[in-house]
């Protein structure tokens, strides 16, 4: 559309080949005002008012000097501008580590980088997929749906301790603190990049950005104009449609709009569900002792995901924005917990965001809401099921009232029916406000900012100590960062955060490093601390009936042991790193760090042991806090609890080599592992009097895993191999086991263990993922994979079926904007 000024046009091609370059992001440095290159490689800029401007090419895989243009009241014509095919991806630009633009190689801080192309060329719905091939990072698959991560050690089913976003807004739950996973609203196509921060950053970002940080970044519609629809089809029934929609309006406004539906079965895996009833005192071979078994009823293994997101970019001058959006997901899916599976029945997540952006201020203000009715814990429901019939009910009544209650008797007349609530629902909200300024006044370059979160939790008394209403949590932040330019190529650099919360009270955050940086070569040496603040979860969940609460108040045990109320974890990390290039085609990125943590917050353990009861939680006795309880205290209680000091160490090594512009090579390792004190009884989480590494802080992780990886991009085909490694290890969360034989702990391998059946340990395997794709033209693309192509038996994660062949066939038409050739 005509607009008022001058401007510039011209057409990007491959230098070498001549072959035009689509979807080449060309920016006018300093502002907003950019676009991307047609199907032709043309592109144009117009309404720029006479001046100096110095135009940015940018296009992963392709590297070019900016161009500096004058301007006046016409449009220049750059002519056919060559971009030059760069083998090692060091020249990126970032913004997660320092909260502003800085180059990959120029970052206090190991990150790792999921690119659009990447993105692009891979053949699934799941860009979650793309996270097994980064170092340092735990890619753990639940499912053919469920994919997460964890960063440098103590994974658990419930796992906080890395903080995720999107766009600048918190990606979790509000009650829980999770991950959205499933639950996001960000579609494939609508994603530029995700930057994954390895060790803490909470100086920055605050509490829970304690491991890590994983932040995805969706495209702008001025630069990525056009539209792209996706299909997709896969075994286990999966299908997948996906579009996006970007337009530019005039020089002022831009819009995008995005939507996915996606549908599949999981894997067949039903678990055994194994309870107690003190009623029966029956022993046979298949239940000893006191415990029942069943296998989980009603059983859905159907999931289905219908999301999508709005957008509009309003430019107020060529150098602000005003972005305001919308998204929204419902999903049903299975999803794995510390005690068993959920059977996630129509949850959704919506957010409204509204953010102000230019060189020097951030602004942004955003208010999240999730809802559910009828979600409900799988093995819960079975269990108060399987009561009901053995004493005798009919089917319709044992199901009926399975949602709610849990039968302790040996008939329908001789006993008494208990609350164990399985139902989990969820009208829980959150409001969050931040505003951030930065400048530079010479050598010395300055991050300052505020943030404000309001946490309303509300679950209609089903999973939290809400009965009065909803929980409301406060808390505000500041935080700041100053980098220093030192003569050699040197910059220091200092941050600090203080955060005031309603629950954990006042705690100070700071950050400190020195980093060289010349010729895309970064050496540097930090200190970070993070904390990870107790979620409302642990500390005022209410779950099945008491089995499970949180430790907001502490608990007396029988004995006049007291475990106190839970306390906010640090972690005091220092770390070196080195990345850069050896040579124009090696690329090395490494890193070796050392953890030293104090409070360390524990996964779900049982707090009454050694014929010990909890008789009360804070003041207030157990017969008053869950109904029925006897007198004398609770048998059993999962609860939360700090443990002392734990040390954490390991190293992470990526090295990438180009064999050609198009082919690279590319190799991961990571190392961990940590050391406790066993004379240390703070370290005793459940109380037994003695320190057991596996029982008391398991680690949850793999010592050792590495990747290998051959990848091809090229104009029309493209295509990888990417192998993966994972030592075996034992996992314990909660009431499930995943370990080798014990016999100083009673376990045995392929056999009941307290409530759960133990498979044995997780990891354990090597697979081989495939890909290939096709160009036809540059309109449409065809792709194909094959996820563990030798159907390797493996497990992943606890509570979840064992992993299988996964295939996959994508087809993408992408148009190119109104009015473009």
């Amino acid at each position: 559309m005509a607009a008022q000024g001058g401007g510039v046009r011209g057409r990007v091609v491959d230098i070498a080949t001549k072959e035009a370059l689509p979807g080449v992001s060309v920016l006018i440095a300093g502002t907003t005002v950019g676009t991307s290159s047609g199907n032709e490689g043309d592109f144009s800029i117009t309404g720029l008012k006479p001046g100096t401007y110095k135009v940015v090419f940018s296009s992963i895989g392709y590297e070019l000097p900016p161009r500096t243009v004058e301007i006046g009241e016409a449009i220049v014509d750059l002519g056919t501008v060559g971009l030059t095919q760069t083998s090692v991806m060091a020249g990126e630009v970032v913004v997660s580590a320092s909260r502003r633009p800085e180059k990959l190689t120029e970052a206090p801080a190991t990150i790792d980088l999921i690119t659009a192309k990447q993105i692009d060329e891979l053949p699934s719905f799941n860009v979650g997929e793309l996270l097994a091939r980064q170092k340092g990072v735990d890619y753990i698959r639940t499912g053919v749906l469920g994919t997460g991560i964890n960063v440098r050690g103590f994974n658990s089913a419930f796992n906080p301790k890395n903080l995720q976003m999107n766009d600048a807004r918190l990606s979790t739950l509000i009650a829980t603190g999770l991950p959205l996973g499933p639950l996001t609203s960000v579609v494939k196509e609508d994603i530029e990049r995700v930057e994954i921060i390895l060790g803490p950053s909470a100086a920055l970002y605050g509490p829970n950005a304690h491991n890590g940080l994983v932040n995805t970044i969706s495209k702008d519609p001025r630069r990525s104009a056009g539209t792209t629809v996706a299909l997709g089809l896969g075994n286990q029934s999966v299908f997948s449609g996906r579009f996006r929609h970007a337009q530019v309006l005039n020089s002022k406004l831009a819009f995008k709009v995005t939507g996915e539906y996606t549908r599949g079965e999981d894997f067949a895996y039903t678990d055994t569900v194994y309870y107690t009833n003190t009623a029966f005192k029956t022993t046979t071979p298949a239940s000893p002792g006191v415990f029942h078994a069943g296998k989980e009823i009603d059983l859905d293994r159907t999931f289905k995901s219908l999301h999508g997101e709005a957008a509009v970019y309003y430019s107020l001058t060529d150098k602000a924005d005003i972005i305001v959006s919308y998204g929204g997901n419902q999903s049903s899916f299975l999803a794995q917990t510390n005690a068993g599976r959920n059977q996630i029945k129509d949850w959704s997540v919506q957010y409204l965001h509204a953010r102000y952006v230019s060189p020097r201020w951030f602004a942004q203000v955003y208010n999240t809401w999730s809802k559910t009715a009828d979600t409900y814990a799988i093995n819960q429901r079975t269990q108060n099921y399987l009561s009901f019939k053995d004493a005798g009910f009919s089917e319709e009544e044992a199901r009926s009232r399975s949602y709610g209650e849990q039968w302790f008797g040996k008939t329908t007349t001789a006993g008494v029916a208990l609350q164990r609530g399985a139902v989990f629902k969820d009208a829980s909200r959150r409001l969050n406000g931040e505003v951030q300024y930065n400048n530079t006044f010479g050598v010395f370059n300055l991050v300052l900012g505020t943030q404000y979160q309001r946490d309303m939790a509300f679950s209609q008394h089903t999973y939290l100590f809400d009965r009065d209403g909803d929980i409301v949590i406060n808390q505000i932040g500041l935080y700041t960062q100053g980098e220093l330019t030192l003569p050699g190529h040197f910059k220091l650099i200092a941050a600090a955060r203080a955060d005031q919360h309603d629950r954990y009270g006042f705690n100070f955050i700071p950050k400190g490093g020195l980093v060289w940086s010349l010729n895309d070569q970064n050496l540097r040496l930090t200190y970070g601390q993070g904390i990870a603040a107790p979620t409302i979860l642990n500390l005022d969940g209410y779950l099945f009936g008491g089995l499970l609460l949180g430790n907001g108040q502490g608990f007396t045990l029988s004995d006049g042991t007291v475990i106190d109320k839970l306390k906010v974890e640090t972690i005091k990390t220092v770390e070196i790193g080195y990345k850069g290039k050896v040579t124009p085609k090696f690329l090395i990125d490494a890193n070796a760090y050392y953890n030293r943590s104090q409070n360390f917050l524990s996964p779900a353990i049982n707090i009454a042991t050694l014929g010990r009861k909890v008789v009360k939680r804070g003041d207030t006795p157990m017969s008053q806090v869950v109904p029925g309880t006897p007198e004398a205290g609770a048998a059993t209680v999962l609860t939360y609890a700090n443990f002392g000091q734990v040390d954490t160490y390991g190293a992470d090594f990526g090295f990438s080599y180009f064999l050609s512009s198009s082919l690279s090579l590319a190799l991961n390792y990571s190392y961990f592992d940590f050391k406790l004190d066993y004379s240390d009884l703070k370290n005793d989480g459940n109380k037994d009097g003695k320190v057991q590494k596996e029982v008391d802080l398991p680690i949850n992780t793999p010592n050792h895993k590495g990747s290998l990886a051959l990848n091809y991009s090229g104009q029309k085909f493209f295509g990888s191999v990417f192998g993966r490694y994972v030592q075996a290890y034992d996992f314990y969360s909660g009431i499930n086991v995943a370990a080798a034989a014990n016999s100083t702990l009673n376990i045995k391998e392929n056999a009941r263990y307290g409530r759960t059946w133990n498979y044995g340990p997780l990891g354990g395997f090597t697979t081989v993922d495939v890909s290939a794709g096709y160009r036809v033209n540059s309109y449409l693309t065809a792709s194909a994979q094959v996820v563990n192509l030798f159907d390797t038996k493996m497990r992943e994660f606890v509570a979840s079926p064992f992993i299988g062949r996964l295939y996959s066939a994508e087809l993408k038409v992408m148009l190119p904007a109104l009015g473009a050739k």
